[in-house]
C-alpha cells in the first residue's frame, strides 16, 4: 500500500516539544531525518517478540499497543500508543524485543533506522536527553498501569487510563473540548485491565452513570475532568508534560 504523499515527522516534533525545548536547528535536524512510511491495516503486527530491528518507528496517525502473549493466546496489552510515539525506541540498546507491537486502528507509520537516529542524538544531546526522557516517562506509564492492575478497582483503573490518554492526545493537538478519539474495542480494553469483555462494559456503564464520561462512534467525551480526576486520584507528573490548560 502507499503511503500518503505529505507525511512529515511534525508530529515528532509535537510530542518532543511537549516534553522540552527544541532550537530551531534541532527541530531542522529531526525534521530531515530520513523515514520509510508504511500504512499499515488493523491488528497487524509491527514487530514481533525475538525480533532484532534496525530501525524504529514513529506513529504518524492510528494507535497501536505493545503487548505479549501467554499461554491459549492469552493476551496482555502494556500501553496504547498514539500519534508522536516512539513505542520501540529501545531497541536502539536492546537489540533483541521482548515482547510485541501491533496496529490497533489503521496507521501510519514512519520507520527511522537506527543508524539516523544515532547520528542525531551525537550531534544534539539534548535531542538525546528528550528521546531518553520519552523512554523514562514510558517507564512511568507503566508504573502506574501496574499500579492500577494491582490495587485500583476496574473503575478506577479505566478512568486514570482516560485522564492518560486525554492528555497525551492534548499535548499534541489532537483532543480539545473535553473530546478525544478512542478507537479502542472492548476486547482491547478487556486485554489493558485484565478483564472480561463482559466486566469491561460493566465498568463503561459505571462510568457513565456517575455522569463522567461518555462514548459516542468512537470519541470519548469527558463529561466533568476535575470529578474524573478526583475518582481516580490522578496526578499527571509521570507525563513529564510542559504546563498548560487542560480543556
Amino acid at each position: 500500500m502507499s503511503p500518503p504523499p505529505d507525511y512529515s515527522l511534525t508530529v515528532l516534533l509535537r510530542k518532543l516539544e511537549s516534553i522540552g525545548a527544541l532550537s530551531p536547528e534541532e527541530q531542522k535536524a529531526i525534521a530531515s531525518l530520513p523515514a520509510t512510511v508504511q500504512v499499515l491495516e488493523p491488528r497487524q503486527d509491527i514487530v514481533r517478540e525475538g525480533d532484532r530491528p534496525s530501525r524504529s518507528f514513529l506513529i504518524l496517525n492510528g494507535w497501536t499497543c505493545s503487548y505479549k502473549i501467554i499461554s491459549r493466546g492469552r493476551r496482555q496489552i502494556f500501553a496504547f500508543h498514539v500519534p508522536g510515539d516512539t513505542p520501540d525506541l529501545q531497541s536502539l540498546h536492546m537489540p533483541v524485543l521482548d515482547h510485541s507491537h501491533c496496529t490497533l486502528t489503521r496507521t501510519t507509520l514512519a520507520f527511522i533506522p537506527h543508524e539516523s537516529l544515532r547520528e542525531l542524538i551525537a550531534r544534539f544531546p539534548r535531542v538525546a536527553a528528550l528521546l531518553w526522557r520519552t523512554t523514562l516517562i514510558d517507564a512511568g506509564i507503566f508504573r502506574e498501569w501496574m499500579l492500577g492492575l494491582g490495587r485500583r478497582t476496574a473503575s478506577e483503573h479505566l478512568a486514570h487510563m482516560i485522564c492518560e490518554l486525554y492528555l497525551k492526545l492534548q499535548a499534541i493537538g489532537l483532543a480539545s473540548s473535553y473530546r478525544c478519539p478512542f478507537p479502542v474495542t472492548q476486547t482491547d480494553l478487556g486485554d489493558a485491565l485484565g478483564l472480561s469483555n463482559v466486566h469491561v462494559s460493566r465498568t463503561l456503564t459505571a462510568l457513565r452513570g456517575k455522569g463522567l464520561v461518555s462514548l459516542q462512534r468512537g470519541v470519548l467525551i469527558i463529561q466533568d475532568w476535575p470529578a474524573l480526576v478526583r475518582f481516580c486520584e490522578f496526578d499527571p507528573a509521570y507525563l513529564n508534560l510542559e504546563p498548560q490548560g487542560v480543556a
